[in-house]
């Protein structure tokens, strides 16, 4: 795989940093997004004024211990919050929307977006206390917002939620077409295709620049309707027979979720859900008119016991396979309301984000070991993609005919697959840039080109947003669950600096009881020698001797096991 350095060789140009352009420059910079998926974040400036375009999250892997959620690095953003005047968010998908709260709370700026995603965002808001304290601005597509020199169209695009966006955004430097996630799907479930016309007036009306949305670039081909889930789920009802059914999707998938309704109730089945943000956003979506749900269709989760199992369809989270999700409570037998056995016929109804593919496959095991038939998407077309793949890909290229071009949302690979279709539909490589996160790209009349860096990377939050972690508690995390803990506890005196107790050595993770007895005696002579080697009451300095202490014995327990564990020395003074 190509760096970004690398990249930019092969694409575009990069020049030294330079200082902000003219009123005819515009730069962008992309705060998250890019060689990564999630955290999609994207910051457009002219002169003094900037707007931003969505402010997503990214779900911890299995690496990032105790996080909740990952955030972008906001360093910049607050750094020039009085320049930045308004929001726009393509659609409700928490890698768009989830970290807006964060941002908010010291960045404070209008919002615009489309009703559903209004009520997803607002729904967050309030979780965060925030939800009377931000200016939210519905539009509708064909809407144009003018916020200082920027003017910025709403354009309607498919996805795999309602509501979602593309924009249009005129700058002094020239059109700017900002994709957003999309597909073309030719039987959408909400009846509206995407506005492939309007598209075309612009490229007609001259595109400047077109950022691209490049999930699934590498694929070849059209995206499946998600109409063609529906027929595949009718047919794994009947298939199910007289067993209770379970559906595990995406929360904001609101398509799949009243497909699912719709054969259930044709089913004569009740339909329950499992999982506080499904539940989320089955609430508002029904409030706002997004979801069919009748009222008598739905039953409570804790209320599933009182019904056959032939009776009944189960839609829960956990379809990544989210150690916390309630689809993987189920699978390690740890949920509260709902029990897995023999007659359960569980349907995964979504496609493993790149990093997930292990934690879906232990789900899917553990659920077999209870009994459980599972259907997933190698078995069956359960599950469609809300992306554009390659033939579409090039179709919005071709219709929009843009000067230039900018592969976003994917990692490395799907930038290079989307940079290498723009060159294929004949954009030439100079006028086409890969940057990374962080990066900052300067666009004129006549030019593209990296022109530096803006602060940016990974922000771990942990306690439903109650703090920062530090990456160095992440990597004592890490180590904790690698090579344990061991802690040398005694006291030593004040005045001399020699020991007043014997050494208590202890550990946590690190090694079996019955094993331990020799790795303890070195651990002890080494804390005793470093203890007496630094007696001396003129220079007694406690904290010095502790960390001393902790080196001396590190080294010896490595020397010994050619392990890690973290030393923790607890030594008090004793008069």
């Amino acid at each position: 795989m190509e760096n970004t350095a690398q990249s930019a060789r092969k694409y575009g140009k990069v020049f030294p940093p330079s200082a902000t352009g003219n009123e005819n420059t515009v730069r962008i910079a992309f705060i998250g997004g890019l060689n990564e998926i999630g955290k999609n974040c994207t910051l457009i400036e002219c002169g003094n004024e900037m707007i931003l375009i969505d402010c997503g999250l990214e779900f911890p892997d299995q690496s990032m211990l105790g996080v909740d959620v990952v955030v972008p690095d906001f360093t910049y953003l607050e750094r020039n919050a009085g320049k930045v005047k308004a929001i726009f968010v393509t659609h409700g998908h928490e890698d768009h929307i989830g970290s807006l709260p964060y941002l908010l709370k010291t960045v404070n700026r209008p919002i615009y977006a489309t009703k559903l995603t209004c009520g997803l965002i607002n729904g967050k808001l309030r979780e965060h206390g925030l939800e009377n304290d931000v200016k939210m601005n519905m539009i509708v597509p064909g809407d144009v917002v003018k916020v200082g020199s920027f003017s910025i169209e709403a354009i309607h695009v498919n996805h795999s939620i309602p509501d979602a966006l593309a924009f249009a955004i005129r700058t002094p430097a020239g059109l700017i077409v900002h994709t957003g996630d999309f597909k073309i799907d030719s039987t959408p479930i909400d009846g509206d295709i995407i506005d492939l016309p309007r598209f075309a007036e612009l490229g007609k009306e001259g595109v400047l620049c077109l950022m691209c949305e490049s999930t699934n670039a590498e694929k070849a081909g059209f995206t499946e309707s998600e109409k063609k889930v529906g027929k595949s789920l009718e047919k794994l009802f009947e298939q199910a027979g007289e067993r209770r059914i379970l559906v595990a999707t995406f929360a904001s998938n609101i398509h799949r979720v009243q497909q699912i309704i719709n054969i259930a109730a044709a089913s004569g089945r009740k339909v329950s859900f499992s999982g506080r943000s499904l539940e989320n956003v089955v609430q508002i979506g029904s409030e706002l008119g997004y979801l069919d749900v009748p009222e008598d269709l739905i039953v409570p989760v804790d209320t599933v016991k009182n019904y056959p199992d032939s009776e009944l369809v189960i839609i829960t989270t956990g379809s990544q396979g989210e150690p916390m999700s309630a689809l993987s409570r189920m699978a390690m037998n740890e949920h509260r309301k709902v029990s897995i056995g023999p007659n359960d016929f569980v349907i995964i109804s979504a496609k493993p984000i790149p990093g997930n593919e292990k934690m879906v496959s232990n789900v899917v095991n553990e659920l077999m070991k209870l009994g459980a038939e599972v259907i997933y998407q190698t078995m069956y077309e359960v599950h469609v993609s809300g992306h554009a793949c390659q033939e579409e890909l090039k179709l919005i290229m071709g219709l929009t005919k843009p000067k230039f071009f900018i592969p976003v949302h994917g990692e490395q690979k799907h930038l290079q697959h989307n940079a290498a279709l723009a060159t294929e539909m004949g954009i030439p490589s100079e006028n086409i840039i890969i940057g990374d996160i962080g990066s900052v790209v300067e666009l004129s009349q006549d030019s593209i080109c990296l022109t530096g860096t803006v602060p940016s990377g990974k922000v771990f939050v942990d306690s439903s947003g109650a703090g920062d972690v530090a990456s160095s508690v992440i990597r004592d995390r890490r180590k904790l669950a690698v090579d344990g803990i061991l802690i040398v506890s005694c006291s030593v005196s004040p005045e001399s600096g020699l020991l007043m107790s014997e050494i208590d050595i202890s550990s946590k993770g690190f090694v079996y009881v019955r094993d331990a007895r020799e790795i303890f005696e070195v651990a002890e002579s080494a804390a005793r020698a470093c203890v007496e080697k630094n007696a001396d009451s003129s220079k007694f300095d406690l904290t010095a001797l502790k960390i001393k202490v902790r080196d001396e014995v590190g080294k010896a327990i490595y020397e010994k096991t050619k392990r890690n564990p973290i030393v923790v020395a607890a030594i008090t003074c004793c008069q």
